[in-house]
Formats: C-alpha cells, sequence, structure tokens
C-alpha cells in the first residue's frame, strides 16, 4: 500500500493544552503492534508543557508540527498535509488504543475493497455504569446513508481510512467546532463502501467532570446544522429519503437531547433546544406541553417545573 520509504500509517494528533494526557496517548501509539507508522502531532498554539512532554520522545516515526491556534479542523488539515502514509488514523492527544487496533483495522481494510474500516469502542471514566463496551453493527447495508445520516456511528478514533478519501471528501470543514468529523464520514461513505472490526479497539477518556455535559445543546445543535450542510452538498440523497424521514432524523435527536437534559435539569440546555426545534414547528403535542415554557424567563420556568412536580407527586 506504500512505498518503502513512506509509512503505512499516518497517525494525526492534534494537540491544544493536554500536557497532563498527551504522553499516554503517543505511548498508545508507540505500543501499537503495527509498527509502520508515523505520528503527526500538531500543536494548535498550546499554552502548557504540551511541547515539552513531546519533544521528551526520540522516537524518529514522530513528527511534531507547531502553529497558532486555529482549532482541532484546522490542526487536522495541517496533519493531513503533512502525512505521508496512505492510510489516515485519527487519535487526540488525551485517548488510546488496544494494541492491535492499528494492525487488525489494516488487516481488515486490505483483506477489502473499502475505503473505510472502524471498529468498537469503550468510554472510560464515566459515571453510573456509563462505559459499557460498545461494538457497532455493520452499516454497509442498503440503508447504510440512512443510518449514517441520523448519527455519528463511530469516534474519530475507531477507523482508519485512505489518505485519498478523506481529501476527496473535502477534508475538515474548518467552520465547524464539533461534529466535523461526522460530516467527513458522511461524505466518505456517499461514494465508497465500509468495512469492520466487531472488537472493542479504541477508548476514550473522560478526565473532567464537566466533559460529558458542557454544551450539550451547542453539539446537539451542530449536529443538525451538519446535517443540513449536507442535504445542501447531496441533494439527491434528500430527495430519495423524502422530507419526512429527513425531519426526523433531524429533530429527533434535538427531542431527546433536549428531554434528557430537562429530566437531568440541565435547564439552560434543555430551554435552548426546546427553543430552537419549536422554532422549526417540530414535536408532538405532549412534547410541546414540556416545551412552551421555554419561551418563559427562567425563573418563572423553575416555578412551573415545581408547580408540575408537586401536582404530580
Amino acid at each position: 500500500m506504500s512505498t518503502s520509504s513512506s509509512p503505512v500509517i499516518s497517525v494525526i494528533m492534534p494537540c491544544f493544552n493536554s500536557s497532563a494526557t498527551i504522553g499516554r496517548s503517543i505511548d498508545s501509539v508507540l505500543a501499537q503492534s503495527f509498527a509502520n507508522w508515523e505520528l503527526v502531532i500538531v500543536d494548535d498554539g498550546s499554552t502548557d508543557h504540551s511541547r515539552d512532554v513531546v519533544s521528551a520522545y526520540h522516537d524518529p516515526r514522530i513528527i511534531a508540527h507547531a502553529q497558532t491556534n486555529r482549532g482541532v479542523c484546522a490542526a487536522r488539515n495541517a496533519g493531513l498535509k503533512l502525512a505521508r502514509g496512505e492510510l489516515i488514523a485519527f487519535l487526540d492527544a488525551d485517548d488510546t488504543w488496544d494494541r492491535e487496533c492499528l494492525e487488525k483495522l489494516y488487516q481488515a481494510l486490505s483483506a477489502s475493497a473499502a475505503k473505510l474500516v472502524y471498529c468498537g469502542w469503550q468510554n472510560i471514566g464515566l459515571p453510573g455504569g456509563q462505559g459499557e463496551p460498545y461494538i457497532p453493527p455493520d452499516y454497509e447495508t442498503p440503508d447504510k446513508m440512512a443510518l449514517l445520516f441520523e448519527s455519528c456511528r463511530w469516534p474519530i478514533h475507531a477507523c482508519l481510512t485512505y489518505r485519498t478519501a478523506i481529501i476527496e471528501a473535502g477534508m475538515f470543514n474548518e467552520a465547524l467546532q464539533t461534529a466535523e468529523d461526522y460530516l467527513l464520514w458522511l461524505n466518505i461513505a456517499m461514494h465508497n463502501s465500509l468495512t469492520y472490526v466487531p472488537e472493542v479497539l479504541a477508548y476514550y477518556h473522560f478526565h473532567s467532570p464537566n466533559q460529558a455535559t458542557n454544551d450539550r445543546a451547542r453539539a446537539a445543535i451542530n449536529h443538525y446544522h451538519v446535517q443540513k450542510l449536507f442535504l445542501a452538498q447531496q441533494p439527491s440523497f434528500a430527495t430519495s429519503l423524502g422530507r419526512t424521514k429527513v425531519r426526523k432524523f433531524m429533530f429527533e435527536p434535538l427531542v431527546n437531547r433536549g428531554f434528557e437534559c430537562y429530566w437531568n435539569r440541565e435547564l439552560n440546555n434543555a430551554r435552548r433546544l426546546f427553543r430552537f426545534i419549536m422554532s422549526h414547528g417540530y414535536g408532538t403535542m405532549s412534547e410541546w406541553k414540556y416545551m412552551l415554557p421555554s419561551l418563559l424567563p427562567i425563573q418563572l420556568h423553575k416555578i412551573i417545573i415545581k408547580i408540575f412536580e408537586n401536582t404530580h407527586d
């Protein structure tokens, strides 16, 4: 898959103020059973000791690049421009892989005509049993694009794909702050086949108590905007899916996230989502019963919730 002078796989690792975690992520790459890789670390204007941590590694396969702070998409795109491998894997500076991750993904991709392979993953550090291992199903079915359009089906570090496929898909949209990988996978899958490894090989590490809950509303609304952007780029897909399914796939995740926030009493996030949903005229009558008070001042909204709770005790 590559010339003898080039690595087979380029691993791209964006970094911003990750001095506490990046060493563990680099060690995860160094421990891979598949050794024909290069690791391109793009420091996106860190102000902590991230560069010192990286400079302590002397493996010639590690390439360090620094730029002014431009965001994770710009950092990944910079890494793609430096990458020499025919295949690309992404690993953020606070996540890790099973030691056989690259080897198993490479073997699966080499044995197929697919342009992207994904695997199972596990979230580490979440409370309340939220970190169960997850193995996704085979999405290479007649309903592939509808399934992928509904939600992002794998995290960025749980796949391996061809560099040419990423470039043809337009690389990362630097205007996006979240869900940027979701748009990339949609564009790749639209014109290429997928395969998968039904094993947990990637690990997402939660290291902050707020990491899992911050900006839930923004993330959900960004997901909607990515879907809207994809439909604008692929009008034939929108036509084939039909208006009813398009609205369902775009708004049901917002409704679900809104009520998740509501019942967890993350009221600011819930109110923002509810107002967004209502502005597009979506939802059932029973859902609007809960969403309508979001149009009121938040203190009045809290009083209504308290009254409602008391009447249902």
